[in-house]
């Protein structure tokens, strides 16, 4: 049966188990719904089995435990690693949303949830093609899924799990789905993703709070401190200023931004989808480039002090931000979690006290674009969507898949089928059912005409 034939015979069912996915509140940062990540694993499970594994296992971690599943066609084959993730971010502002996060609704063409893209949606669009390939005795590779609960938190507990399953997970290359396209009718493969480095800042003043006018401008405000300390780490040229944070930063060759600026691209619109009228970032790059293949730095929250409703006079005793940088190729994380905490005790004044808790980051990643599997990737979505993709590289950071390539030796294919529209991480999550049944015939393509 022709792929296309048999995505429409079975979308009741394809549907039916994409939204058994979705109504699981897998919240992996929540501890709450750990029950929920333990149930969302055993779905997973059972849907793996029925597709057509030779067996699937829930395995514990010391967090959210992983589901593995593996099909071996032949010992002798090639085998195919696919990795995706099951937990979700939280799903505020609920507010926000035009219906329950986690009771899927399709509207206009997509499915609306939290997960709905990211990452269920695309981790089914995977199952389904390797469930058509078994039926069909169409598979000639061996297959192995690897589904972990803790990506949105930044995968505490996979590097260990890798280690100490080396032999299990052995294979040739890697795929993933959970990354983004262009657009629908612009289909593009990820070649590069930037690293992460991420930390927590804890800024202690008095050892209380303080009555502001009895105190204020005698004693120093732990959060004007801390808003000034931040400020500092972004010259006015949109450089970072962490001492020899940019000593591993390579620059663009000329052939890397001809090939950047290739990329279809409309400012205007970009900034009328985001609702700013300008666009800020390190001078002498473009938006594109600043985004996807320069180093960035992001107060990602900050609270103290009194937020409730109406005003109160204080003078918070602690302040706290947390911070993120994005990293380029061969900037290593840890090397820039120890400068970044280093430059902020150094310029932390005597007035207050600074604690810095690095909480994870990753590796970047680039992927070259002669590899074998990339031009199977390249054919599938020509077969699906009627034209060749185009390579570009992201701004977002998967840590597994430097991981992949630092503990397994194996380079990682970035297939992935998201759009900006998507609203990933955001309220009102959705994915297209066009796209995801485009996205099972690319992957069923790319099955059929890999060689190894």
């Amino acid at each position: 049966m022709d792929i296309k034939d048999y995505i429409n015979e079975n979308e009741s069912r394809f549907m039916d188990e994409w939204f058994s996915l979705l109504r699981i509140p897998t919240v992996s940062s929540c501890a709450a719904n750990k029950p929920d990540m333990e149930k969302c694993a055993v779905r997973w499970q059972t849907l793996l089995m029925e597709a057509g594994f030779d067996k699937a296992e829930v395995m514990p971690t010391a967090g959210h435990p992983i589901v593995y599943a593996e099909k071996i066609v032949d010992p002798s084959f090639k085998t195919i690693l696919v990795y995706g993730h099951y937990d979700v971010m939280p799903p505020e502002p609920l507010e926000l949303w035009k219906s329950n996060p986690f009771e899927p609704e399709v509207r206009g063409g997509h499915v609306w949830a939290r997960g709905a893209d990211d990452d269920k949606g695309q981790s089914m669009i995977q199952l389904k093609a390797f469930e058509y390939m078994v039926r069909y005795g169409h598979l000639r590779y061996n297959v192995k899924f690897i589904l972990e609960g803790e990506e949105e938190i930044g995968s505490p507990n996979l590097n260990t799990f890798l280690k100490a399953n080396c032999r299990m997970l052995y294979s040739d290359i890697v795929l993933v789905s959970d990354t983004s396209m262009l657009a629908p009718d612009l289909p593009s493969i990820t070649t590069g993703l930037r690293g992460l480095a991420y930390w927590e800042i804890e800024v202690t003043g008095p050892n209380r709070d303080l009555h502001s006018g009895h105190f204020g401008g005698a004693v120093a405000n732990p959060i004007n401190v801390l808003c000034e300390l931040l400020a500092k780490v972004i010259a006015p040229d949109g450089r970072i200023t962490i001492p020899h944070f940019y000593d591993e930063v390579d620059d663009l060759s000329d052939e890397e931004r001809k090939m950047l600026s290739d990329i279809p691209f409309d400012e205007e619109r970009y900034k009328t989808a985001i609702g700013v009228k300008a666009l800020r970032g390190e001078v002498g790059y473009s938006t594109i480039e600043r985004n996807s293949c320069r180093p960035s730095f992001d107060i990602c929250g900050i609270w103290g002090g009194y937020t409730g409703e109406g005003a109160k006079t204080v003078l918070p005793s602690k302040a706290f931000a947390k911070v993120s940088c994005r990293l380029v190729p061969r900037q290593n994380h840890e090397t820039v979690a120890r400068l970044f905490v280093d430059y902020m005790q150094a310029m932390a004044p005597d007035c207050v006290s600074v604690k810095v808790t690095s909480l994870h980051g990753g590796e970047a990643y680039v992927c070259p674009i002669s590899l074998p599997a990339y031009r199977a990737a390249e054919a599938g979505f020509y077969k699906a969507f009627g034209r060749k993709p185009l390579a570009v590289r992201r701004g977002g950071s998967i840590p597994v898949v430097s991981d992949f390539e630092q503990v397994l030796g194996v380079k990682t294919i970035l297939m992935g089928f998201g759009l900006e529209s998507n609203a990933i991480h955001s309220p009102n999550e959705n994915f297209s059912i066009d796209i995801f049944k485009k996205g099972i015939e690319a992957v069923v393509e790319f099955y059929r005409v890999l060689e190894m």
